[in-house]
């Protein structure tokens, strides 16, 4: 029987992949084995446990603050013994992490085949975002099998001269794994019920929900981005829902700038049921994720997007994204008039999502099954 491995490590990928997992799960005649680097382990394990799915091999590599080369020198010897064991007729990687650049790169090493979910996407900017600009870019020329979430996508990969028969545009997992999250949240509220407490306390007011995590945006930006949350939280009619992200570039930033305040909502970060009832809630997404750029305009939630440049042009061409950059000023700025503006909201809330229909694991399954001879 032909062999897949999957490889990923942090909660975006899980996320993403979760959905490639069952239904590739499906398919008679093919195995799948699921390896996690555990590159984010708290974050990770919250997708596994909703997703029910449980890793054949764990590497668990998180170690606290480990450097960017450890970290990938770790990963690829972890993943090639891992291959050398597992012996896959074909390895799936996710997008830009350095789990999916080692995993490319390990098979490579072996001659197995990689197809690479979320293929494409790019700033044009080695530095924004950083290090996933370089990341994504070493796993194209490798993979042979590049699934393109948008045309936009693909056609970066023909420009970087990658074959056509072997770019499949199918969508974004990450709508897929939305949908399927946010149906199991409204057939069954206890999954998300601790937010409960905070939609009771914010009721009747505008949310804006913040993510920030982007290595680029630590030291000045991140405390910009602070400064500018704090501004928009002393508005009586607004309420801010920040779950915080754990690295202490994050955390020490805004315990030094933010303190506590009645309108902000500084929390633990959610598991993935909880956080599709944050984007339900929210009104603004404040953020510099690259995910949830696709997640949110798919609930009809305008997206302000803290970077000075995105993978994700689409988003932005359509209108249900706008890049801002972490000039605090302008943060504030664009926030009030969204706030203010009925006709500014509605044109980026009714905007058309590009990133897909809900599909795209069913037609990377399919796709991946005729590519090991089922």
């Amino acid at each position: 029987m032909p062999k897949v491995l999957v490889i990923f490590g942090t909660r975006p990928e899980a996320i993403k992949l979760f959905p490639v997992i069952r239904a590739l799960s499906a398919i008679p005649g093919l195995t799948v084995r699921i390896c996690v680097t555990a590159q984010h382990r708290g974050l990770l394990d919250q997708v596994l446990a909703i997703a029910d799915l449980v890793p054949d091999i764990d590497l668990d590599l998180m170690e606290p603050g480990q450097t960017l080369d450890r970290l990938t020198a770790r990963l690829l010897v972890g993943l090639g013994d891992v291959m050398d064991a597992e012996q896959p007729d074909l390895v799936i990687v996710q997008g830009d992490t350095a789990t999916a650049m080692t995993g490319a790169l390990a098979a490579y090493y072996r001659k197995v085949p990689v197809a690479h979910v979320e293929a494409g996407l790019r700033s044009g900017d080695i530095y924004h975002p950083w290090p996933e600009e370089v990341n994504r870019r070493i796993v194209a020329p490798i993979a042979t099998l590049h699934f393109a979430p948008t045309d936009t996508a693909a056609e970066a990969l023909r420009r970087e001269t990658i074959a056509e028969d072997t770019i499949h545009v199918t969508g974004n997992t990450v709508i897929d794994a939305l949908h399927w999250t946010a149906h199991r949240v409204a057939a069954d509220p206890s999954l998300a019920a601790e937010l409960d407490a905070i939609a009771a306390r914010f009721a009747g007011k505008r949310i804006i929900l913040v993510t920030t995590h982007r290595r680029e945006n630590f030291g000045d930006g991140m405390a910009a981005i602070a400064r500018a949350i704090g501004r928009i939280a002393e508005r009586d009619d607004v309420a801010v829902l920040f779950p915080v992200h754990p690295n202490p570039n994050v955390v020490s930033v805004m315990d030094d700038i933010l303190g506590t305040r009645p309108n902000v909502a500084r929390i633990e970060p959610l598991d993935y049921p909880h956080f599709v009832r944050a984007l339900g809630m929210a009104d603004i997404v404040l953020t510099d994720s690259g995910g949830v750029q696709e997640e949110a305009p798919a609930l009809g939630k305008p997206v302000l997007v803290m970077r000075e440049t995105t993978e994700r042009p689409e988003g932005v061409a359509a209108g249900t994204a706008r890049l801002i950059g972490t000039d605090e000023d302008r943060i504030v700025s664009e926030i009030f008039t969204l706030l203010d503006d009925t006709s500014r909201y509605s044109a980026m809330a009714r905007a058309h999502n590009p990133f897909g229909d809900g599909h795209a694991a069913a037609k990377i399954a399919k796709v991946v099954a005729h590519a090991v001879g089922l």
